[in-house]
C-alpha cells in the first residue's frame, strides 16, 4: 500500500500562519490557535486538545502551563449556535519542562491544552473560543474545525481491528518495525515489539498501542511519547501489554510507504486524497474493545490511572 500523509497531526510551525489570530501592537506579539486533536465526531465525550502559539521578535514560541476556557459554537448558516464549554489544562511533551500555573509564552517547552468529556452534539463546521490571560494579558482566540457524525477511525466502544502489526520477528527491515533503525541502527525498544494486536485481541489481554514514528514525526510528539510507553511497559507490566506501532514501512522512498498496520487504524480518504494524523495511544480491554484514546499528546498520569483500574493479567 503506498500513500503520502497529507495532514499530520499538529504540525508546530503551522500555528504561526493558520487561524484567527490576535495582534498586541504594544508588544508587536501575534498569538494563534491550532486544533491539535483530530477526527472529532457527534454524540460521544471525547478529549479536545489546542496549541497556542506567540510569534514575535524573539521568534515563534509556544504558550504553556496553566489552564484556559474554552466555548464551542456550531457554525451552520445563520448565527453560531452556542455548544459546550470547558476548562482546558495543559498536557505538555513528555520531558517538557513545566514550571508555572499560569499561561505563559515559554523558550524550550512545548504541549496542547486539552479539555476532557466534550460532547458535540451535531456534525459539521464548530468553533472553539479561547480566553485566558497570558502573562497577565487577556486574549480572546478562535480556531474552527470539522466534527463527523460518527468516528472514522477506532474509537472508544468499538472493537479493536485485529491487525498483524509488525514485531521484532517480522521478515522486514528493522526500520519498519521502528523508525529511529533507520540508518543501519537497531530497534531500541524490543520489548513494544513482540507481539501483534491481532494476538493480543486473540488472548483476551489488555493492550496499549502508540501508533508514530518517532524518527519522522512533524509535530516532535512521537520520540518522547515512544519512551513514555516504554517506561509505563516497566512500571505496570502486569495490567496490559504494549505494543509500538511504526507509521512507515519506508519512508525514505517514493512513493513513500504505510505499514499496513497503521494504515487498518488511521489511514482514510481516497488514494488520490489521503488522510492520517498521528501519534495516537490507544487502550484495548482484555474483550477487544476499544476503552480509551489519546492523540496527538496523552497525561502519562492519566494513561497509568486508566492501567491501574485494569485487573491484573493472569500468568
Amino acid at each position: 500500500m503506498t500513500h503520502r500523509i497529507v495532514a499530520l497531526a499538529f504540525v508546530l510551525l503551522a500555528a504561526a500562519c493558520g487561524g484567527p489570530q490576535e495582534q498586541n501592537a504594544g508588544l508587536d506579539t501575534t498569538f494563534g490557535a491550532q486544533m491539535a486533536s483530530t477526527w472529532h465526531y457527534a454524540g460521544a465525550p471525547q478529549r479536545i486538545q489546542i496549541g497556542i502559539f506567540a510569534n514575535d521578535a524573539q521568534g515563534l514560541r509556544p504558550v504553556t502551563q496553566g489552564s484556559i476556557d474554552v466555548a464551542f459554537s456550531f457554525l451552520g448558516e445563520g448565527d453560531p449556535v452556542p455548544g459546550p464549554t470547558a476548562t482546558a489544562t495543559f498536557v505538555p511533551v513528555p520531558g517538557s519542562p513545566v514550571e508555572g500555573d499560569a499561561p505563559t509564552i515559554t523558550a524550550g517547552a512545548s504541549g496542547v491544552y486539552e479539555a476532557e468529556d466534550v460532547s458535540f452534539d451535531r456534525p459539521g463546521l464548530w468553533r472553539v473560543t479561547l480566553t485566558a490571560e497570558i502573562d497577565g494579558v487577556a486574549r480572546e482566540l478562535t480556531a474552527d474545525f470539522p466534527v463527523d457524525a460518527e468516528s472514522e477511525i477506532p474509537a472508544p466502544g468499538m472493537p479493536a481491528p485485529e491487525t498483524e502489526t509488525l514485531t521484532n520477528g517480522s521478515n522486514v527491515r528493522p526500520g519498519a518495525i521502528d523508525s529511529m533503525a533507520d540508518g543501519g541502527g537497531e530497534i531500541p525498544d524490543p520489548e513494544l515489539h513482540e507481539i501483534t494486536i491481532a494476538d493480543a485481541v486473540a488472548e483476551g489481554r489488555p493492550a496499549l498501542v502508540l501508533f508514530g514514528t518517532p524518527a519522522y514525526c512533524e509535530s516532535r510528539f512521537c520520540g518522547p511519547e515512544v519512551t513514555e510507553l516504554q517506561r509505563l511497559a516497566t512500571e505496570h507490566p502486569d495490567r496490559a501489554v504494549y505494543i509500538h506501532v511504526e507509521i512507515w514501512k519506508d519512508y525514505n522512498s517514493s512513493p513513500q510507504v504505510i505499514n499496513e498496520g497503521a494504515a487498518d487504524w488511521l489511514l482514510r480518504g481516497t488514494a488520490e486524497s489521503p488522510e492520517m494524523t498521528e501519534p495516537w495511544l490507544y487502550l484495548i480491554g482484555a474483550d477487544g474493545t476499544i476503552t480509551d484514546r489519546w492523540g496527538p499528546l496523552f497525561d502519562v498520569d492519566e494513561v497509568a490511572a486508566a492501567l491501574e483500574a485494569l485487573p491484573p493479567m493472569a500468568g
